[in-house]
């Protein structure tokens, strides 16, 4: 049997077809997209039809690999970008743009949901998190209150996975794991929050589709869809998840002892815990995951678009960064560079902006400022793996995953920042394979489970793995230091 795994993200989507019996990716493809131009600063959006377009393109170019083997096609998996807000009508079009995880326009609608509900620690009290500008409902609310023709015509809310569920299928429904980024479901009992609910707008408790466990199928591909595509009108669709939920069963992260870092465009890192993890000051995220556990983890919103801007600030190609980042020290002579350029949500600073700090007429150099940049990117989520240590988590390895886990320098660097082993997957495409496992999981209607999928499935490259260097750990904890001091100063 075949299973194709979706990963809808942020600048691309990418599709690949797993063979369940080999193991193998027997096919694969990629299409990239673009934000929506000329919006304020802080409002980053997408045409949900891109979306539809890619997978549209990317799932028919695996099948034209396939071949006669389309036949064997048994199920499909998707992932999306958490967070974004799809709202559709009474005939279910597109009221307006995807408001995107990284659309930081939303800061006056948190404050109110803060100063409603009796702040941060009142927040967490009542359903597990506090509401951050990335999440949907303030989204919601900016809706309602900066376009009210616009809300008065929404019916139904779906999230960026969820859209493309429907449109595979014809069913609306929300499972836990991407459902849990919303801010509106209560982590400790994975129903939504009322109240904050309510405070929206009361109309929003029929906006939202039901609700279930992650494990269970979405629905089967339409009729017309699968004729389109020359496949069984049997073909499921699985629940599918957030691109995190996605990428911790990608990369085997579905038991506590595991903890998975995603260096993309944002990056995040993220464990499973068998119960809800509640931080009280609120910077680690207690969302679910899409195996119907729990699933801690912190984002930061500026990793691989920080390199990418010195890429392209020095016509650097990538092996060009690779040979300037490894021709600096560690420590970047002495430059520290705070990786806002997009706001950031940990530390919560919507209206955050980059700034490098330690700049001397010996030290400023192309070189140093590329290792300047990755060092800042990767210790926002060192802060984040402290504070998981913090909260009773240890470790006893990180698995990268994302594009920047392909960088050999990079890796190295994050073992001393975490001051922890570290190894990629043979595969860089984690939530791409945890979607297409997830399908292969629902296909087997209980009969198979999470520890064979992934045993048979997920492989580490232990060519890459890093181990920490003594020197380097007490130095970046040093740099660690400095990076929250200047962040507490400035900001």
């Amino acid at each position: 049997m075949i299973f194709i795994g979706i990963d809808s993200g942020t600048q691309s989507t990418k599709a690949i077809a797993i063979d369940l019996d080999s193991g193998r990716i027997v096919a694969e493809a990629q299409q990239g997209y673009g934000l929506l131009t000329g919006l304020p600063p802080g409002h980053l959006e997408q045409d949900p039809a891109e979306w539809i377009g890619a997978v549209e393109h990317t799932v028919g170019a695996c099948l034209a690999q396939l071949g006669e083997r389309r036949k064997e096609l048994a199920g499909i998996g998707v992932s999306g970008q958490q967070h974004g807000l799809v709202v559709l009508d009474k005939e279910d079009l597109v009221v307006r743009p995807a408001k995107l995880w990284c659309d930081t326009s939303t800061a006056a609608q948190c404050a109110r949901f803060a100063e409603a509900f009796g702040g941060q620690e009142g927040l967490i009290a009542l359903a597990g998190n506090t509401i951050l500008p990335g999440y949907t409902i303030p989204k919601l609310l900016w809706l309602k209150e900066h376009e009210p023709e616009n809300f008065a015509r929404t019916t139904s809310i779906l999230l960026p996975h969820d859209y493309i569920n429907f449109w595979l299928t014809g069913v609306k429904r929300m499972e836990y794991g991407d459902a849990s980024g919303t801010g509106v479901l209560n982590l400790r009992t994975r129903e939504w929050c009322g109240e904050l609910l309510d405070f929206v707008d009361p109309r929003v408790r029929e906006m939202l589709p039901p609700l279930g466990s992650s494990r269970e199928v979405h629905g089967t591909l339409r009729p017309d869809l699968a004729a389109q595509w020359g496949v069984s009108s049997e073909v499921i669709v699985s629940a599918g998840g957030g691109d995190n939920m996605m990428g911790a069963i990608g990369t085997g992260n579905i038991k506590p002892g595991v903890i998975t870092a995603s260096f993309g465009t944002s990056g995040t890192l993220y464990g499973v815990a068998d119960g809800p993890v509640v931080d009280p000051k609120g910077e680690v995220a207690a969302f679910c995951d899409s195996t119907d556990q729990w699933m801690p983890l912190v984002c930061t919103m500026n990793v691989t678009v920080v390199t990418e801007q010195i890429r392209e600030l020095f016509g650097f190609s990538i092996p060009d960064l690779e040979k300037a980042v490894t021709g600096a020290p560690a420590g970047a002579n002495g430059i520290a560079f705070l990786p806002y350029l997009n706001g950031e949500r940990t530390p919560n600073l919507p209206n955050g902006c980059g700034v490098l700090h330690g700049l001397r007429a010996d030290n400023l150099t192309a070189a140093n400022l590329a290792r300047a940049a990755m060092e800042g990117a990767t210790l926002g989520l060192a802060y984040g793996l402290n504070r998981f240590r913090e909260l009773g988590m240890s470790p006893s390895e990180i698995r990268l995953t994302g594009g920047g886990s392909k960088s050999g320098v990079w890796r190295q660097l994050a073992a001393d920042a975490f001051d922890a082993s570290v190894v990629s997957l043979v595969t860089a495409e984690g939530a791409g394979l945890g979607a297409a496992i997830q399908a292969a999981f629902a296909h087997g209607g209980g009969r198979t489970c999470y520890d064979d999928l992934c045993a048979r499935l997920v492989a580490l490259d232990e060519n890459t793995r890093c181990e920490p260097d003594a020197g380097n750990v007490k130095l970046y904890a040093e740099q660690l230091d400095r990076h929250k001091m200047l962040t507490s100063i400035l900001f």
